[in-house]
């Protein structure tokens, strides 16, 4: 799970701070307001670590299959100021505690292992192409960097606050270049007998990025029928174009997941298994959305779907394309989180475009089952007033029904705004009744001011009608 964030000279951010990752994370605020940037950084992240293209520092996107395109570095650094340096800086827990082999053969300076792990980049363009300036991964309290050396040449200094590197006689020991953000080069395995182990930390890294799934503001529009070639997606999509796929995928498995808990008469929780499609199905009921919910193969070959809902109990069997445009947009929110992994993060942007604000108050709902029960830490970037409050009232309540409860350290909920030329960002403080304590001016709006103005108008309006 992500811990923390940090961005410096990013877009808007000169520098955001340490900003507290939880198990639902969620960044309101108003336009341009730079809240965007926190799910782009970690997409930038991803999209570099699965690129094949170990020479680019920053894959910045640019084509069709980019997870996010930021143009160049001109266009990613904070005033367009090409002269400083752009950093990121994330920390992760692991579910088990990682520890790291001495690979000196005299079983020199042992490592302490530890469940959290963090990576620091900072990169900078030099000439017309960029530059990794420092790169520090910290295994607990223990840091290992590689910083470029303050000339004309391409050439780096291994260091650690905590772990003696002995460097090979024959060898240099400044280093080349590194290739991504966070990789060390391949030569520091020859130039340092006890320096191997580095790569575990950048495969630990990769790792992160492979288990972040991201879902669009953009859906794709349903169609009438599906084809399935027995593949297995990743994720449903950018716009979730891959959701029905994904659901035949999890069909032809047999996949299962945790619907909640089922409380025993002594007090004990047995978790309740169903498949994924029925997980989907429940939930699109409970929003009210539809009664029913079926993929369907067409064909006797099983490469043919369609998928049928019903409105109500006792209505006739519809297509997908059929029925209002809410379920087709809620659709991929649902599939995603029901067919992530466990122990996976979502990035969701803007899921409640296009939803009545009932739906958007229950999505709130579906956020915190996902979270709770399976484990998924879901980030959320959102305009959603509804949204907000039913997780202030799911905090209120604390209890929220089948055997979950929710606490203010579940939610770490912030309001991103512009200060200056810079963004800047303020965690909001929730009590255990669900208020809010710090409660940011025109956060949602002036609400006040709209009714005091409706009033005003009411009786200007009343008294020029009046008969004279």
């Amino acid at each position: 799970m992500i811990t923390r964030l940090r961005l410096q000279n990013f877009k808007a951010w000169q520098d955001s701070g340490n900003v507290e990752f939880g198990p639902i994370t969620a960044f309101f605020g108003s336009n341009s307001s730079g809240k965007t940037s926190f799910l782009q950084s970690l997409l930038l992240l991803k999209q570099t670590a699965e690129s094949s293209n170990r020479g680019r520092v920053f894959d910045l996107g640019g084509g069709p299959a980019s997870l996010v395109s930021l143009g160049t570095f001109f266009d990613l650094v904070f005033q367009h100021n090409s002269k400083n340096t752009v950093g990121v800086e994330i920390g992760w827990h692991e579910s088990k505690a990682y520890e790291i082999q001495n690979t000196d053969p005299k079983g020199r300076a042992a490592i302490d292992k530890s469940r959290d792990l963090s990576l620091l980049a900072r990169v900078r363009e030099l000439g017309h192409f960029m530059v990794a300036q420092r790169i520090e991964y910290r295994l607990g309290d223990v840091g290992f960097s590689l910083e470029r050396v303050a000339s004309e040449k391409d050439e780096y200094v291994l260091d650690s606050d905590g772990y003696p590197f002995e460097h090979v006689p024959e060898r240099p020991r400044l280093l080349p270049s590194p290739g991504k953000f966070y990789s060390f080069p391949h030569q520091v395995r020859a130039y340092y007998r006890n320096a191997a182990f580095l790569s575990d930390l950048e495969l630990q890294f990769e790792k992160l990025c492979s288990r972040i799934y991201y879902l669009g503001p953009l859906r794709q529009d349903p169609a009438r029928q599906y084809i399935w070639s027995g593949g297995r997606p990743v994720d449903v999509g950018r716009r979730g174009e891959l959701a029905i796929e994904a659901l035949i995928a999890s069909q032809a498995d047999g996949r299962t997941n945790a619907r909640g808990f089922v409380i025993r008469k002594d007090g004990s929780r047995r978790t309740k298994l169903i498949s994924v499609e029925e997980h989907v199905a429940a939930w699109l009921q409970e929003l009210g959305l539809i009664h029913s919910f079926a993929v369907e193969p067409v064909d006797d070959r099983g490469t043919l779907y369609r998928v049928q809902v019903r409105r109500s109990p006792g209505s006739t069997p519809v297509l997908l394309t059929d029925v209002g445009f809410g379920v087709s947009q809620v659709l991929p929110v649902l599939v995603l989180l029901a067919y992530a992994p466990e122990g996976s993060t979502v990035l969701l942007e803007q899921p409640e475009i296009h939803l009545h604000p009932a739906v958007q108050s229950g999505l709130a709902d579906v956020v915190i089952e996902a979270a709770k029960v399976r484990n998924i830490q879901v980030v959320v970037e959102s305009h959603s007033e509804h949204f907000l409050m039913r997780l202030q009232r799911r905090i209120a309540e604390k209890e929220i029904g089948r055997g979950l409860a929710l606490e203010p350290e579940d939610c770490l909920l912030y309001f991103c705004r512009t200060e200056g030329a810079a963004s800047k960002v303020d965690r909001l403080v929730l009590d255990s009744f669900g208020n809010i304590t710090n409660w940011p001016d025109d956060f949602f709006g002036n609400q006040f001011e709209e009714a005091a103005a409706m009033n005003r108008a009411a009786r200007r309006r009343a008294n020029d009608e009046k008969p004279t």
